[in-house]
């Protein structure tokens, strides 16, 4: 099993390195970029952060529509099956976040029913999961994603032993999470307790009471202006950056704002991201808060056009290099323009532009409230990249508000005019 991982390996750091690396950085980016990604070339997500309810409104799927999107951990290729389109591809640069999708599509294909993949990535915290996957999903494997899930740690524990003991307690994402949650409790604070809550009302109190005081301290405000502090939540130094001039320098401030949106302004019986993010699990009880692709209704529907899914570990500007003009009409850039520089971004549309049919609809979200297309590419590239497209601003400000994951500073659709 060596012989794969040896080889993502080299073609993830790779990758994640012409990604993320900006062209003429100062020695503290360049540095900043390298520390980046050495992280990012982990495990990073455990689930997605993106609210599939407004990617869906947004995107209007239609029976023809060929969707391109970023995979991170998989769930909304998943999510965007209910909706019936054509075809998706699912592309990453992580081989963690690739190996994680197509574990997902080979439990639908290949385990016994709902109630087990449930078991399996619902609860994602069971012991008999571990038997699941020998039994049904091993073999099924293609050799690089069984190696990853087969891979020992230092202790001889292979990976796939997270679903044994936690899966969203694991990747570097779930350890940041409890890393805060265990400093939370040296400060006596219970985030966890506003899961308890019933109503809306009661969230704001156990936020205020719980939570909200976590931001007085002065070692919380001298941590969040620390970039690095950030890296196991997947933002990158031009991420910091954009976040800190939306925040007039105050990134404790911004990040409280966040917080209390996600913990206050949606009910914690549909928001699955909140219960993530103060509980490390879903609603596994009532099975409310949980994401579409987990939900009974739904199984059938999703396992039936798996067929339509292919997933690719490579850079969208590569992908869609080699594909025919327009061959596509939805493109998921989740919040990948944050990483890039101005050449990237420019090459990037200029392939969305070529390969897009008319009427077609990319989205994205940024850490800031800005687009980097617009910031970083100069008025007269980006007047000719974007002719002939429409960029709908109040729409997009209305689905910012509605996305429960609250982590967002900005979320951006574009249309190619027909």
């Amino acid at each position: 099993m060596g012989s794969p991982m040896v080889a993502l390996a080299r073609s993830k750091t790779a990758a994640i390195k012409k990604a993320v690396y900006r062209q003429a950085p100062g020695k503290k980016q360049a540095l900043l970029d390298r520390l980046f990604a050495l992280w990012f070339a982990r495990f990073v997500y455990n689930q997605i952060w993106e609210d599939p309810v407004v990617d869906l409104e947004a995107l209007d799927l239609r029976p023809d529509s060929r969707v391109v999107t970023i995979a991170s951990g998989g769930c909304n290729i998943l999510n965007y099956l209910v909706a019936d389109p054509a075809q998706i591809t699912a592309l990453d640069l992580n081989p963690a976040h690739i190996a994680l999708t197509r574990l997902k599509l080979a439990a639908l294909r290949h385990l016994p029913d709902h109630e087990a993949f449930f078991q399996f990535f619902g609860i994602a915290k069971n012991k008999d999961n571990v038997d699941l996957y020998r039994t049904h999903l091993a073999d099924r494997l293609d050799e690089g994603t069984r190696a990853f899930w087969e891979h020992r740690s230092l202790l001889g524990r292979e990976r796939i032993e997270f679903f044994a003991k936690g899966l969203y307690r694991k990747a570097l994402l779930g350890k940041f999470i409890g890393f805060l949650h265990g400093f939370a409790r040296i400060a006596d604070r219970h985030p966890e307790r506003i899961l308890d809550a019933r109503t809306l009302g009661e969230q704001r109190e156990i936020y205020d009471r719980e939570i909200g005081p976590l931001f007085e301290l002065k070692l919380v405000r001298l941590l969040a202006r620390q970039p690095i502090v950030l890296y196991s939540l997947g933002i990158p130094a031009n991420q910091f950056d954009a976040m800190r001039q939306d925040s007039s320098g105050d990134l404790a401030e911004l990040i409280r704002h966040r917080i209390r949106r996600l913990a206050c302004d949606f009910d914690l019986s549909e928001n699955y991201f909140a219960w993530q993010a103060f509980g490390r699990h879903y609603d596994v009880k009532d099975r409310r808060a949980t994401p579409p692709y987990l939900k009974a209704e739904h199984y059938a529907t999703i396992r039936d056009r798996l067929d339509r899914v292919e997933t690719r570990l490579q850079s969208m500007t590569d992908y869609l290099g080699a594909q025919d003009a327009e061959s596509k009409d939805r493109y998921v850039l989740l919040d990948s323009v944050d990483w890039m520089d101005a050449t990237m971004l420019a090459d990037l549309w200029a392939q969305i532009r070529r390969t897009a049919r008319p009427g077609a609809r990319v989205i994205f979200r940024t850490a800031g409230s800005h687009s980097p297309f617009a910031e970083k590419l100069d008025p007269a590239r980006f007047a000719a990249l974007f002719s002939g497209w429409h960029y709908h601003e109040a729409e997009s400000k209305q689905w910012l508000a509605q996305d429960r994951s609250a982590i967002y500073g900005g979320f951006h659709l574009y249309s190619r005019v027909a």
